[in-house]
């Protein structure tokens, strides 16, 4: 019996140390009133994706307490610190058996907009879920990155803390870039000068 696949699942990653924030959890940090993974999971989880799982690592329960206001699936990694790559294995390993796609989410990009997410799905499901889907703004590549099925496995085997660039990079004839009017796709928040402008 054939299992069809349908819809996304989106994964946000926020497991990090925040290690150029010194002592500050940069995903507890305020902007614009709520701390700022909230941002990423408020756009994520009322998307047109079917599912939003969070994985934590760093200060778990800090952050799952300041996101408990949002109908999430929370998945804790033990590894964190081993890298990136090990919150986007938790992550994969967590979707939903029948999910056609996995949108990979950063919680230190809280300027992605909803209507970025949603031209993605709407891009990879128009598709048939065959493709990566990464969307450009002025020329510029960035993130999200909503992966097929078909690459899940490739995605468990990452290692270190360099996520999927390299994946991307040699499987570049399966990108699809979806071009959007949205200069978060490229702005992130690492250090604490990056939150005075916020």
């Amino acid at each position: 019996m054939m299992c069809s696949y349908d819809g996304v699942s989106a994964i946000v990653l926020a497991g990090g140390s925040s290690i150029r924030m010194g002592k500050t959890n940069k995903l507890l940090t305020n902007m614009n009133g709520s701390p700022m993974a909230s941002h990423v999971v408020k756009i994520a989880s009322s998307s047109s994706a079917k599912e939003t799982i969070v994985v934590t690592g760093y200060q778990s329960e800090l952050v799952r307490n300041a996101l408990s206001q949002y109908s999430v699936k929370f998945i804790y990694n033990p590894d964190y610190k081993m890298g990136l790559s090990t919150s986007i294995k938790s992550g994969i390993n967590a979707v939903s058996k029948k999910t056609a796609g996995a949108l990979i989410l950063l919680s230190d990009m809280p300027r992605v907009t909803r209507k970025t997410i949603n031209s993605l799905i709407g891009h990879f499901e128009d598709r048939k879920g065959s493709i990566i889907c990464r969307p450009i703004y002025k020329g510029i590549e960035g993130n999200p990155v909503l992966w097929p099925r078909g690459f899940f496995y490739k995605l468990i085997n990452l290692s270190g803390d360099m996520g999927a660039r390299h994946l991307i990079k040699n499987y570049n004839e399966k990108v699809s870039l979806v071009e959007v009017k949205d200069a978060g796709i490229n702005i992130d928040f690492n250090r604490p000068s990056d939150f005075e402008n916020s």
